[in-house]
């Protein structure tokens, strides 16, 4: 099978789009002939050498992909367009998904459109309910609302009843962020979000924070949450390290939490998967949850969309079309 690789950490120049072997699917995996898969910053990591695959997992790179079965298992038949995330293997023609882990692709979408869905949605998913435990009336901020996280969480909490107040870095990505459901839209790099934030919510401040940048939001962050408030860290683009008071912690008797789906243990992805499914299927069905695409690429172009990724010009995802 064709698929990208590398064969040392670097830059996006190291990719390179060549020939695998096919994998093996276990027992309880299914075969999908892949026709899509989408780039996230996990990959990025993945190719510079500082986010190791966890043990069993293909050293390709691409945690979700979209396709269709060609060897199944349990329910699923052969050609069946399914939708899943794996712990890797989705920058390539052929991939081994866990057979719990797979999800059928609403009919309304192409593969292409399926591939922007599994892992956002469902990191999104887990941080805002799972662990984050939002209810409806509550408010959650986002940020990095624009991105595929982002986006998702955005209608995922609009859905669900939720309050979403987000931060994006300009004007095309703040209206965005507004039409996917978002009731304030905060610029961080001219605004206080922790202001704001305390100012739409009548000095109450925000139940669940999705924090996509680490120890630079920090302070901010304590500032932002509400009383018995959540935080979700998720990533940390701008930094791991910093002080922090243990005060604010303690004195609003915050829960912090940190979590990355790929490490997650599968029992639980695949509780999370069906759990998401159950809410969001319907949903994608009848219209009012979408993925958000900012670009489709061919797969031996996969260099150029971390690329794309790497600059923060993206609003949404960026997919690799691969069939």
């Amino acid at each position: 099978m064709k698929a990208i690789l590398f064969d040392q950490p670097g830059d996006p120049d190291v990719l390179r789009y060549g020939d695998a072997p096919d994998p093996q699917p276990g027992a309880d995996e299914l075969l999908v002939r892949v026709h899509a898969t989408a780039v996230n910053r996990a990959d990025l990591l993945q190719r510079r050498g500082g986010y190791a695959p966890p043990p069993g997992a293909s050293p390709i790179l691409g945690l979700e992909l979209a396709g269709e079965v060609v060897q199944p298992v349990g329910e699923w038949r052969t050609g069946d367009r399914v939708m899943a995330v794996v712990t890797g293997g989705g920058y390539a023609e052929v991939a081994a998904v866990p057979a719990g882990m797979a999800m059928r692709i609403p009919e309304r979408f192409s593969y292409q459109e399926a591939a922007a869905i599994p892992e956002a949605f469902l990191t999104a998913y887990l941080n805002l309910f799972t662990l984050g435990r939002l209810q409806p009336g509550e408010v959650a901020l986002i940020h990095a609302g624009a991105s595929g996280v982002g986006t998702a969480a955005i209608q995922l909490a609009h859905a669900a009843g939720a309050r979403a107040i987000v931060t994006a870095g300009s004007d095309e990505k703040l209206a965005l962020c507004r039409e996917l459901g978002a009731e304030l839209a905060i610029n961080y790099r001219s605004e206080s979000f922790a202001d704001r934030v305390q100012a739409a919510t009548g000095g109450r401040g925000a139940d669940v924070v999705l924090d996509f940048i680490g120890a630079p939001y920090w302070d901010s962050n304590m500032a932002a949450l509400a009383l018995g408030g959540r935080l979700m860290l998720i990533g940390f683009l701008g930094d791991s390290r910093g002080q922090l008071d243990l005060g604010t912690i303690m004195g609003k008797s915050l829960t912090i939490a940190g979590t990355t789906l790929r490490r997650t243990p599968l029992p639980q992805k695949r509780a999370l998967t069906q759990a998401f499914a159950e809410f969001a299927l319907p949903r994608f069905a009848r219209g009012e949850l979408r993925p958000v695409t900012d670009r489709v690429m061919p797969l031996a172009q996969a260099a150029e969309a971390h690329r794309v990724l790497e600059a923060n010009s993206n609003a949404g995802k960026v997919v690799l079309s691969v069939i």
